[in-house]
């Protein structure tokens, strides 16, 4: 396809702008040249000094201003247009926020820019207009610039070409870690968390006496990040250790809190630093709908009492509840617990951009630091040779005084007279003609000597360390630890903000059932498949009704917090909540509405769930196995499919309360063995309990041999099994007739 502009009127034919291409091709062309523009101008940070175009320029634009910590601030809006002039041609709308966001002791682990007026709060509250606030470089971002002005970087021309903009600041720590970046480009993204600087300076140190040294041997010195606004962070040190060995992962991050105790047993929560990032007004918006939704059941109340300090303080529903359980309950619910991502994903020397990890960054920074030092010491070296150059002539001067204010009063070419005379060049006779002749005669010979002996010690030093790598990597060591004493001058800035915690074990986190008031109840289902759950305990069930021909089937006692667990007779177990049963004031509703049942599935058993306890399940063909409780959880209404049945049915479903198990089986035959016997399954078909010719399982129970085996008899009396041994067996055994008085039944007690 091509497209076609109509040439002007008096213009050739053509005009000289049809362009033959496809248009895939041009859409491609084009969307890359605007991806590429956009990963590299604007949203990744350089690797070497942390910054984004937009940081960088705004920074050298301030130096090139003089805006010096010592010095006074100016309106941002002066600011905004040198930058918006001369560096950066986009709106000043977009240079004036990344300039508050430098300013922004929330938002930057070291501002960069000293803001003065109304910059925003940590409540999401916008900046003042940049006509009304003023700023000026912090110490920090004055050794980001620190050598700026002795050729330590490449500089590049501006858009318009009528300038220099640097490529990237010298950085005499590393930015990059210590305030860490987000930005979200074409195709990729990067988020870097903010870190201790001094940590970090550390690690630096670290890393050049032991190259070698690990990822592991790293974070002895960066244990993690450093938010801004602190926070515990609870992730586990071997996700970091990853996120810092890969360039990607994440940090869970809570807000920091503390109990504070009232009168009469009370009790408050206080809230002290928040997550990075999140807005106290809208975490105070969120846990206000919590509350009115009654989501958060355990809060009872929320008030934001902040004034410089945070101070948001959290009222409990009722005391009786742990502060952990309703803290925790409240980290799921809320921006009290964040999780924020790694993506260390930054543009590389070359403009690359690559996702690197803890190891590589700091090297990175490093070999800059190397180049920087050696530039700067490059530099020095030129400007040492030109003053040498001109001491030399100073001293030929001072030995021929007379002669050369003789030359320059009455000469009238007096720059050829001295060039000729005394073998100087240019440069010299330049440097003698400019100085007063009051000055020539004020020269002392012992300060020139000293002057050019000091700059002579110090030429072979510079030239010594530009031939050694080890004394190159020495200074950079010593800088370092330079910076790192000049940023502990201020100890707010210096030390650090978030803490470390464990990550909270799983049965820490509140229970659904913390959520209800706990009351008993007594479940009851019908034999057609009704449920309902009374209040209280049912002392008398002949006082039930139901329907015209239905009956009782199961009576549980329960509470409201209880999970209600129902085997079925095609081996599936189902999960209900005690507090979500239908209430008794009716008939209830039918089972098959809340549980995927068929007609035709009847139910075996019916209990409370309790942790850590375990059941004998069996199947009417005999084959069984100890099942964990916590195994039969369903979260599904389809339930969970624990005893494969195959063509038989579920008939066996008991509480693990003894030592021993008997069963009998429709051949009138028992068998006795001992518990151990049986395996202990999450699921299954089970083993042999005992072997039949003809028919299957009938009955089974447990008990311990200390009390002995018996059985309930139809007028519901106990009797015993004396002589019970005499059955005992090999499990998978046929077993031997039951004894005399067993129930005709063949169940040990009557349904």
């Amino acid at each position: 396809m091509t497209t076609h502009v109509p040439p002007p009127p008096d213009g050739p034919e053509d005009g000289g702008r049809i362009v033959d291409e496809l248009l895939t091709e041009a859409l491609s062309k084009r969307y890359l040249a605007y991806a590429l523009s956009t990963i590299m101008n604007r949203a990744l940070p350089d690797v070497r000094d942390g910054l984004k175009p937009v940081q960088r320029r705004i920074l050298y634009a301030m130096n090139e201003m003089r805006l010096n910590p010592e010095g006074s601030a100016r309106k941002c809006a002066k600011v905004v247009g040198e930058v918006m002039g001369g560096y950066h041609p986009h709106g000043d709308q977009s240079i004036y926020d990344a300039l508050v966001r430098l300013a922004q002791d929330f938002a930057q682990r070291y501002p960069l820019v000293d803001g003065q007026g109304n910059f925003g709060n940590i409540d999401g509250d916008n900046a003042a207009a940049m006509r009304y606030t003023e700023c000026k470089l912090t110490p920090a971002a004055r050794l980001l610039l620190d050598g700026i002005d002795e050729d330590a970087v490449d500089f590049r021309p501006t858009y318009d070409g009528e300038g220099e903009e640097p490529v990237v600041l010298p950085a005499a720590f590393p930015n990059l870690l210590a305030n860490g970046a987000a930005g979200i480009a074409v195709g990729m993204a990067t988020s870097i968390a903010p870190h201790n600087a001094g940590e970090l300076i550390d690690a630096c140190l670290l890393l050049l006496q032991r190259p070698d040294a690990t990822t592991a041997d790293l974070m002895e010195r960066v244990p993690g990040p450093d938010f801004a606004t602190g926070g515990v962070i609870v992730e586990p040190r071997a996700a970091l250790h990853e996120a810092y060995e890969t360039g990607r992962g994440g940090v869970r991050l809570r807000a920091r809190w503390e109990v504070e105790k009232l009168e009469r047993g009370g009790w408050r929560v206080v809230v002290l630093e928040m997550p990075y990032q999140v807005q106290k007004s809208r975490l105070v918006e969120q846990l206000a709908n919590l509350i009115e939704l009654k989501k958060a059941p355990l809060l009872g109340d929320v008030r934001d009492e902040s004034d410089e300090r945070i101070r948001l303080v959290l009222e409990p529903r009722v005391r009786t509840v742990e502060p952990e359980v309703m803290m925790e309950s409240l980290f799921k619910l809320c921006d009290l617990e964040t999780r924020f991502p790694i993506n260390m994903n930054v543009l590389d020397r070359t403009g690359t951009p690559r996702v690197m990890g803890l190891k590589p960054m700091l090297q990175a920074f490093l070999d800059h630091r190397r180049e920087v030092d050696g530039r700067r010491a490059r530099w020095r070296l030129q400007k040492i040779a030109a003053r040498l150059h001109i001491l030399d002539g100073m001293l030929i001067v001072f030995l021929n005084l007379d002669e050369v204010i003789r030359i320059v009063r009455f000469e009238d070419e007096p720059k050829a007279k001295l060039i000729e005379t005394f073998s100087l060049t240019e440069i010299q006779a330049d440097a003698i003609l400019n100085t007063r002749l009051r000055q020539l005669a004020k020269l002392e010979e012992m300060e020139l000597r000293r002057e050019h002996a000091a700059l002579t010690e110090e030429q072979a030093a510079l030239n010594a360390r530009l031939d050694s790598e080890a004394a190159q990597w020495t200074k950079v060591a010593d800088d370092l630890r330079t910076v790192r004493e000049t940023l502990a001058k201020d100890p707010e800035l210096a030390r650090r903000r978030s803490a470390f915690a464990d990550a909270p074990a799983a049965d820490l986190a509140p229970p659904p059932e913390a959520f209800i008031t706990r009351e008993p109840i007594t479940v009851i289902i019908s034999d057609k498949g009704w449920i309902r759950a009374a209040k209280g305990r049912v002392e008398d069930p002949s006082e039930l009704k139901f329907k015209e021909g239905d009956r009782l089937a199961f009576l549980v006692p329960a509470e409201t917090t209880d999970k209600i667990m129902i085997l079925a007779s095609d081996g599936r177990v189902f999960t209900l909540g005690g507090d979500k049963l239908p209430s008794a004031r009716g008939q209830g509703e039918p089972l098959r509405l809340l549980l995927d049942l068929e007609d035709k599935t009847g139910l075996v058993a019916v209990f409370p769930y309790r942790a850590g306890a375990k059941r004998v399940v069996a199947s009417s063909g005999g084959y069984g196995f100890i099942v964990p409780e916590d195994e039969l959880l369903a979260n599904r209404k389809a339930g969970k499919q624990v005893l494969n049945v195959g063509e038989e049915e579920a008939l066996i479903c008991l509480p693990v309360s003894g030592d021993h198990l008997a069963v009998v089986g429709d051949n009138g035959k028992a068998l006795i063995f001992p518990l151990a016997e049986l395996p202990e399954m999450p699921r299954g078909k089970g083993v042999k309990l005992q072997s039949y010719r003809e028919g299957g399982l009938r009955d089974a129970v447990l008990f311990t041999a200390d009390q002995g085996a018996g059985w309930i008899d139809s007028a519901g009396r106990t009797r015993e099994w004396p002589n019970w041994r005499d059955w005992l067996g090999k499990r998978a055994a046929s077993g031997k007739v039951v004894p005399k008085g067993f129930p005709t039944s063949k169940r040990f007690k009557p349904k």
